[in-house]
C-alpha cells in the first residue's frame, strides 16, 4: 500500500476518533475526495515542475504517531529563543507536549488547534476562519484539513499587543521508523494588534520525516504581523509548509524564511489583500550544500487600490544543492497605484549547484509600479582580492562576502535575539567565526 493509498484508506478511522463540530464533517470529506482525485504533486504539475518527491513518498510512514516521547526541556533548549522569555506551543511526534509549552488565556489566546476545533466556545470564530483562505484545490493543503487536528491557535483580540514573542515549535524523536505528520495552525489578529511568531520544525534523530503543514494567518485593520520560519533541520527531513495569508486595510504583515537545513523543503507563501493601503512583506535567505533541495513558491494577489508588497530572496548554494524560486505578483484590473517590487538573487559556489528562478508579473491594471529581477552569478573575484590584499584570509573574506549579500534580509529581522540566532547559523554554514557585533 502506497501512502496516498494509506492515508485515503485511514481518514475513516480518524474521523472516528476526533471530537469536532459536526460541520467541519463535510469540509473534511470533501478535501480527502480533492486529495484522492490529485494525489501528490508530480513534476507534470507546473507549479511542481522544479521539484519531485517520488523519492521521499518510497518511505513507510507512519501516519498517526501513537504517545508523545519523553523528552526533557534540556534536551532541546538549544532550540529555543531562550534569550528572550516567549509563548511556547510545543509538539513532539506530531502530539501536544504540555510540560515543554507555556500558553495562555491571558487577554490573548495562545494555545491549541484541537482545543479551538473541539470547544464549543470556539465554534464562531472556526466556522468564521477555519480553512477560508486556504486553496481548497491544492491536493496537498486538502490532505492537510482532512486530518487537521494539532497545530498552533492564537488569536489576538483588538487592540491587543501579544506581550512576547510566540514560539510554535515540531519536535520529530525518531521514535517511528518514518513520520508523518500534518500540523495545522490558525492565526488571528484583529484590529489595530500586533504579534511576533517564529515557527521551527526540528528532527531529534536521522530517520526519515515528512512535514505537510498548513498555516492560514489573518490580519484585520491596521494589524501588524511578523512570522518568521527558522529551516534547519537534519538531511533526512522533509518540509512542506503552505502559508496563506488575508490581509485588511492597513495591515502590514512580513514573513521570513530562512532555509538552511533539510532535505526537500517546499514553500508555498501566498497573500491575499482585501483592502486598500496594506503592506505585505516576503524575504528569504536559502543557505544549502550536499543534495539538499529548496523551493520558493509566491503568489501576492493584489486585488485593491494603493497596496505594496515587497519580495527579496536571497541564495547560496554549494555542491550539489538545488534552489528554486517561482514568484507570481497578480495585479487585478481594481488594482490602480499598486507598488509590487519582486527580487531573486543568487550566488552558486559549485559547478554542480542548480538554480531555477521564474519570478513572474501578472497585471491588468494600468496605473502601477511593478517590477522584478533575477540574478545568478559567483563571487566577485575581484572583491575577492581586494579584501584578502588587507589581510584577510581567503575564507572569512567569501564568508563576508556571503554575508554581506544576506545582510539586506537580516536587517529586518525584529527580533534582536532571533537576529542574533540567526547570524550564528549563517556563520555556521558558512564555516566561519563572525568576529563583530551585528
Amino acid at each position: 500500500m502506497d501512502l496516498k493509498e494509506k492515508l485515503v484508506s485511514s481518514f475513516m478511522a480518524f474521523e472516528e476518533r476526533i471530537d469536532v463540530h459536526s460541520e467541519l464533517h463535510d469540509v473534511r470529506t470533501s478535501a480527502i475526495k480533492n486529495f484522492e482525485n490529485k494525489g501528490f504533486p508530480t513534476k507534470k504539475d507546473e507549479a511542481w515542475k522544479y521539484t519531485s518527491l517520488n523519492a521521499i513518498l518510497k518511505n513507510d510512514f507512519t501516519v498517526f504517531p501513537k504517545t508523545e516521547s519523553n523528552i526533557q526541556y534540556s534536551d532541546v533548549q538549544k532550540y529555543f529563543l531562550h534569550e528572550v522569555d516567549t509563548y511556547k506551543v510545543v509538539f513532539i511526534d506530531g502530539v501536544f507536549s504540555s510540560h515543554l509549552s507555556s500558553t495562555t488565556h491571558e487577554g490573548i489566546d495562545v494555545c491549541l488547534m484541537a482545543s479551538a476545533l473541539t470547544k464549543p466556545k470556539y465554534k464562531m470564530v472556526i466556522d468564521t476562519y477555519f480553512n477560508q483562505i486556504a486553496n481548497k484545490d491544492d491536493s496537498l493543503t486538502s490532505l492537510n484539513t482532512a486530518f487537521a487536528i494539532e497545530g498552533a491557535y492564537i488569536n489576538i483580540p483588538k487592540s491587543k499587543v501579544a506581550d512576547k514573542p510566540i514560539e510554535i515549535m515540531y519536535f520529530s524523536t525518531g521514535s517511528e521508523a518514518a513520520l508523518m505528520t500534518q500540523p495545522r495552525n490558525l492565526v488571528i489578529v484583529g484590529e489595530n494588534s500586533h504579534v511576533q511568531i517564529i515557527e521551527r520544525h526540528q528532527s531529534l534523530n536521522d530517520n526519515p520525516v515528512l512535514t505537510n503543514s498548513v498555516t492560514e494567518i489573518f490580519a484585520q485593520k491596521r494589524a501588524i504581523v511578523d512570522f518568521y520560519k527558522i529551516q534547519n533541520d537534519n538531511l533526512t527531513a522533509n518540509l512542506i509548509d503552505n502559508t496563506y495569508v488575508s490581509q485588511k486595510q492597513e495591515s502590514h504583515v512580513s514573513v521570513h524564511t530562512f532555509s538552511f537545513g533539510g532535505n526537500i523543503t517546499r514553500n508555498n507563501l501566498n497573500f491575499y489583500h482585501f483592502g486598500e493601503r496594506l503592506t505585505s512583506t516576503l524575504n528569504g535567505i536559502t543557505i544549502i550544500g550536499e543534495k539538499q533541495h529548496v523551493d520558493h513558491y509566491t503568489l501576492v494577489k493584489h486585488s485593491t487600490p494603493n497596496c505594496e508588497s515587497f519580495q527579496d530572496y536571497k541564495g547560496i548554494y554549494s555542491d550539489r544543492s538545488t534552489g528554486v524560486f517561482n514568484g507570481k505578483v497578480y495585479v487585478e484590473r481594481e488594482a490602480q497605484k499598486t507598488n509590487a517590487f519582486q527580487k531573486s538573487n543568487n550566488i552558486l559556489l559549485s559547478d554542480k549547484a542548480t538554480i531555477n528562478a521564474k519570478p513572474q508579473l501578472e497585471i491588468f491594471a494600468d496605473d502601477v509600479k511593478c517590477s522584478h529581477g533575477c540574478t545568478i552569478g559567483q563571487l566577485d573575484e575581484t572583491a575577492m582580492f581586494y579584501m584578502q590584499a588587507r589581510g584577510i584570509p581567503k575564507k572569512e573574506a567569501k564568508a563576508l562576502l556571503m554575508y554581506a549579500f544576506s545582510n539586506a534580509v537580516i536587517e529586518n529581522i525584529k527580533i534582536p535575539e532571533l537576529k542574533q540566532r540567526i547570524t550564528k547559523i549563517i556563520a555556521n554554514k558558512l564555516g566561519v567565526k563572525i568576529g563583530f557585533d551585528l
